[in-house]
C-alpha cells in the first residue's frame, strides 16, 4: 500500500502507455497475545461413502435398493447405531472396495448423489487474548491462520470465573454489571410470564450432563457419536446450552424452553458428516422449533450439508448459526450461516463494538461474475460471555459460537410469546424479519460487518406482536450516500460509462416456504430518478423462505457532466400458496427506496478497472493459499475482491483520488478508452487468446496502462500440494499456484516480460519510501525489456522457497535481489 501512490503516478498522463508491474506483498501478522482459536485437521474416511437418495425409505430397505444398482459384491452397508436407527432416512453409509460402484451409483435414477464420508478433528491453539483485544487501527490487510473444517465449534477462549459478578467480571464488562438477559431486558418478558415455555430448542454440540444443576427442562439428550456417554467432556456444549436456557448463576434467555441436546462431537472434538445428517433427520422427526449450530466452514458447495440445512428450514425449523471467527478479514463468512434461510450471527463486545474476531461479509457464492449478499444478518454479545460449566458454576468464553446461542435464546423467548395454537404461523422467515428489523444499527460499522445491527429483543417482540405475513428485503433501503453503513457503495459516486453498480438484495418471504415473483420488478423514478438506468436479475421461485434480486445501476448518458442526488422506488411482487384456513394465494409487494449520488464522469487518468473475472477460489476448485506458510489451511477461500480481502488497497486508492470499478466479465467487455489502467490482481484464471489480443490493442492503440500483481507459481510445489479426493476417486492437483503465472506470462509475452518459478519470502526495503514490508511467497521477474524501467527491492532477512525431493528447502540469502538482470531471455 505504501508504494501505490508513487507508482500510480505513471497513470497521470492519459497518453503515456504504461505497463506497471507489482509482485505480491502480504503483511503477515500471525500472533499478538494469547487467545484460543480452533484448529482442524480434515480427512476423508477411506472407502466410506454417503449415498443420498431422492426419497426417504426405511433403513431395512437400503440394502435391497443398493443391491439392485451395484449387486452384492464389493461393498458393505454400515449400520448406524444411533437414536434414529428406526426412522426412514434419505441416505445410506457404505464401505466400498470396488471404486466402479461409485460411478454406477451416481448414474442411478434413485440416487441423488454420492459423497465421501468426512472426519473432522478439532484442536485448540492460543493466539490471542480476549482480555486484551487487538487495536482498532490495525492494517486492513492482515490475516490470521484459520481453518477449512466443515463442522466445528467456534470457541475462542476459556477463562473460568466462579463469581460472575466479581471484580474480574466487572473489569471485563466495563460499566455493565448485569448478565446478558438483563442487558437485553429479557427480564421484562419473564415478568409477563414469557420464558420459552413449550418451545423446542435443539443444540448440536458436545453434549450435556443429565443432572446438570442449571437446567430443569432437558427433554432429551441423544448421542450421535461413537462414544458411550452423551455427557459433555469439553464444556462447549454445556456453555452454549446455558446461554440459551440456564436457570441459575449464569442465566440463559429462555430458561423454561424444552431443550433437546444432540451430542455430535466426541470428547476428542471429532465428528463425521453422517452423524450430522442423522441428527438433522432426527431433529425434523422431533419437530423442534429452533436449532443452534455453533459450527461452520468455508465449503458452501458441500451439497449434503447445505441441502440438509435447507430441508431443516423448509420444515419450519428456525436455524441459527455462528458466522465465523475469521475476522478481522473480510469475505470470511462460514457456512451454513451464509445461507439465505439461516440466521447468521456475528459478535460484539459489551461496549457494543464489533468483535475483532467476528467474520465479515460479503458472501462469496456469487463471485466472480456477480456480487455478494449481506451477511451477517445481525450481531449479539459474543466477547467475554459468561456461561455454564460442565458440573455447575460459570466460565467465560468468546466467539461467534457464543453469540449464536444468544440469538437462539432470543428466538425461543420470542416464540413463547405466541400462543401454542398460533405458533405454526411463526416461521424461519418471519422470525428473521422481526429480528433484523428490530435490530439497532452500530454507528461505526458498515453493512457487511454488522448486517442489520445489534439484537434488540424488545423491538423484535413488538414487531412480532403485530406481525402480518409479508415480503421484505435486505437491505430495506438502498441509500448509497449513507456512510459508513453503506460502504463500499457510499465511498464512490456513480457516473456515466462506469461498470454497472451491482447490489444483491435478499428477499425474505414470510408468507410461505415457497414463492413466485409474479411480474418483473419495477423501477419508479422520483427526484432525478430518470438519470439512473436500472435493470434486474432474479429467480422465478423463492425457496426456502427466501430468494435474491440483482439490481444493476448505471448513469444515463445525458448526466455525464451532472452532479446531484437521484431517487426512486424499486418494487417486487411475490405470490405464495394459501396457508391453513385460506382459499386465495398470498401476495405481498416490497418497495425498496433507492438513493444514489451522481457525479460528473472522472477523467480517464483517474479511473482504474479491477479485473475480477480472472479471480477464482475454493470451493469452486482447488486453489492453494497465496502464502505457503499457512500450513493448516490449504485452500484459498477468501475470494479476492476489492471489497473483501483487498479492501485495504481499495480504500487506499480511493483516498488518493482514484475511482475503482469492478470488471466481472472478460476483457472483451470494456472500453479501454475510459480507463487509465487495468488492475490484474492475483489472477488464477487463464486468459483467452482473444482477450490477450484485445488487451494488446488497448495498450498500444488507446494508451491503457496495465498493473499486474502476482505471487508464487512452482510446478514441484503444486505437485506436493495435491491430495486424493474420495468424492471423485481422483487425485486433486491445484489448478494453479498462488497466481497463474503461466497465464500471466502468456498475457505479458508481447511486452517482453516474464515471471519465474522461484518463490521468495522475507523482509524487503522500499526504495520509494523509507519503509519495509514483508514479501510473502512471491515470484520474481526473470525477463524485462532493455529500455524498461524496473524498480528493485532488497530482501534483508529472506529466503528462497522451492521444492526439492519431499521437503521444502529454505535457502537464506542475506541480500537477495527480487529480480534478475535486464535479460531478454527467460
Amino acid at each position: 500500500e505504501n508504494q501505490s501512490d508513487g507508482r500510480m503516478s505513471f497513470l497521470k498522463s492519459s497518453n503515456y502507455v504504461s505497463l506497471v508491474f507489482f509482485l505480491q506483498l502480504t503483511l503477515s501478522i500471525t500472533s499478538f497475545t494469547n487467545v484460543t482459536r480452533d484448529r482442524f485437521s480434515y480427512e476423508i474416511v477411506q472407502n466410506e461413502y454417503l449415498v443420498m437418495f431422492h426419497r426417504y425409505m426405511p433403513p431395512s430397505d437400503h440394502a435391497a435398493v443398493l443391491k439392485q444398482v451395484i449387486g452384492e459384491m464389493g461393498w458393505t452397508l454400515k449400520v448406524r447405531n444411533n437414536p434414529a436407527w428406526f426412522l426412514p432416512s434419505d441416505f445410506a453409509l457404505i464401505n466400498v472396495d470396488q471404486q466402479e460402484h461409485i460411478q454406477t451409483l451416481r448414474k442411478s435414477s434413485i440416487v441423488k448423489g454420492v459423497f465421501a464420508e468426512r472426519k473432522i478433528t478439532q484442536t485448540l491453539k492460543n493466539i490471542e487474548n480476549e482480555m486484551n483485544p487487538l487495536p482498532e487501527d490495525l492494517p486492513n490487510n492482515i490475516w490470521f491462520r484459520n481453518q477449512t473444517g466443515k463442522m466445528f465449534t467456534k470457541e475462542v477462549d476459556v477463562a473460568e470465573f466462579d463469581d460472575p459478578f466479581g471484580r474480574s467480571a466487572r473489569r471485563l464488562h466495563a460499566s455493565f454489571h448485569e448478565q446478558v438477559p438483563e442487558l437485553l431486558h429479557a427480564n421484562l418478558l419473564w415478568e409477563s410470564k414469557y420464558s420459552g415455555t413449550s418451545v423446542k430448542v435443539a443444540v448440536f454440540d458436545t453434549g450435556l450432563r443429565h443432572n446438570h444443576p442449571h437446567f430443569k427442562n432437558i427433554k432429551e439428550i441423544t448421542n450421535w457419536t461413537s462414544e458411550d456417554s452423551s455427557d459433555d467432556g469439553l464444556g462447549h456444549g454445556t456453555f452454549v446450552a446455558g446461554v440459551i436456557a440456564s436457570q441459575s448463576e449464569c442465566l440463559g434467555l429462555a430458561p423454561d424452553s424444552d431443550m433437546y441436546i444432540f451430542k455430535v462431537f466426541t470428547g476428542k472434538r471429532v465428528s463425521y458428516t453422517s452423524w450430522f445428517l442423522d441428527a438433522f433427520n432426527f431433529a425434523i422427526h422431533r419437530e423442534v422449533d429452533v436449532l443452534n449450530l455453533s459450527i461452520g466452514g468455508p465449503d458452501f458447495l458441500d451439497q449434503p450439508f447445505v441441502e440438509k440445512v435447507n430441508e431443516m428450514t423448509a420444515n419450519n425449523i428456525v436455524v441459527v448459526s455462528a458466522i465465523g471467527n475469521d475476522g478481522p478479514l473480510y469475505g470470511t463468512l462460514n457456512n451454513p450461516a451464509d445461507q439465505p434461510d439461516v440466521i447468521g450471527v456475528g459478535g460484539i463486545n459489551f461496549s457494543d463494538g464489533l468483535a475483532y474476531f467476528s467474520s465479515r461479509g460479503m458472501t462469496t457464492w456469487e463471485l466472480p461474475e456477480g456480487y455478494g449478499r449481506v451477511k451477517p444478518d445481525l450481531l449479539a454479545y459474543g466477547q467475554s460471555m459468561m456461561g455454564s460449566r460442565i458440573k455447575g458454576g460459570c466460565q467465560m468464553l468468546s466467539g461467534t459460537s457464543v453469540a449464536s446461542p444468544v440469538v437462539t435464546g432470543a428466538v425461543a423467548l420470542l416464540m413463547s410469546t405466541v400462543s401454542e395454537a398460533d405458533r405454526w404461523k411463526v416461521n424461519p422467515a418471519s422470525m428473521k424479519q422481526v429480528l433484523i428489523e428490530g435490530a439497532d444499527r452500530l454507528p461505526d460499522s458498515h453493512i457487511f460487518e454488522q448486517g442489520s445491527g445489534k439484537l434488540n429483543l424488545l423491538n423484535s417482540y413488538e414487531l412480532l406482536r403485530t406481525y402480518q405475513p409479508r415480503l421484505s428485503a435486505v437491505p430495506r433501503t438502498l441509500d448509497l450516500t449513507q456512510c459508513p453503513y453503506m460502504w463500499p457503495y457510499c465511498s464512490q459516486g456513480m457516473y456515466h460509462s462506469a461498470q454497472p453498480t451491482v447490489i444483491n438484495v435478499t428477499l425474505i418471504n414470510g408468507m410461505g416456504v415457497s414463492g413466485e415473483i409474479v411480474e418483473p420488478p419495477r423501477w419508479s423514478p422520483s427526484k432525478n430518478g430518470e438519470r439512473v438506468e436500472v435493470s434486474f436479475a432474479y429467480p422465478e421461485m423463492l425457496w426456502p423462505w427466501s430468494g435474491w434480486l440483482g439490481i444493476y445501476l448505471q448513469v444515463h448518458e445525458n448526466s455525464s457532466q451532472w452532479e446531484g442526488i437521484a431517487e426512486g422506488i424499486i418494487s417486487v411482487l411475490v405470490e405464495s400458496p394459501a396457508m391453513r384456513g385460506e382459499t386465495l394465494p398470498r401476495r405481498s409487494q416490497v418497495n425498496i427506496p433507492l438513493r444514489v449520488h451522481i457525479i460528473p464522469t472522472p477523467p480517464r487518468n483517474k479511473r482504474i478497472l479491477w479485473d475480477q473475472f480472472h479471480n477464482l477460489r475454493y470451493p469452486a476448485g482447488y486453489f492453494p493459499r497465496d502464502s505457503l506458510d499457512v500450513k493448516d489451511e490449504p485452500f484459498d477461500w477468501n475470494a479476492d475482491h476489492p471489497h473483501t480481502n483487498f479492501q485495504g488497497l481499495f480504500r487506499h486508492l480511493r483516498q488518493r483520488g482514484y475511482f475503482v470499478e469492478v470488471l466481472g466479465k472478460s476483457f472483451l467487455c470494456f472500453n479501454a478508452s475510459n480507463y487509465g489502467a487495468l488492475l490484474i490482481m492475483d489472477a488464477e484464471e487463464e486468459f483467452f487468446p482473444v482477450e490477450i489480443a484485445k488487451l494488446k490493442k488497448d495498450v498500444t492503440e488507446t494508451g491503457l496502462g496495465v498493473v499486474v500483481i502476482a505471487d508464487w507459481f512452482n510446478v514441484d510445489v503444486i505437485k506436493k500440494l495435491r491430495f486424493f479426493d474420495e468424492n471423485s476417486g481422483k487425485w486433486w492437483t491445484p489448478a494453479t499456484g498462488g497466481a497463474n503465472v503461466p497465464a500471466l506470462n502468456d498475457l505479458l509475452a508481447d511486452y517482453g516480460i516474464a515471471l519465474g518459478s522461484r518463490i521468495f519470502q522475507g523482509e524487503i526495503n522500499n526504495v520509494f519510501r523509507n519503509t519495509t514490508a514483508f514479501y510473502d511467497s512471491g515470484t520474481s521477474i526473470i525477463r524485462f525489456p532493455q529500455n524498461g524501467m524496473l524498480g528493485s527491492f532488497w530482501m534483508t532477512r529472506g529466503r528462497i522457497l522451492f521444492e526439492l525431493s519431499n521437503s521444502f528447502i529454505h535457502i537464506y540469502q542475506r541480500k537477495a535481489s527480487l529480480y534478475q538482470s535486464f535479460s531478454t531471455s527467460p
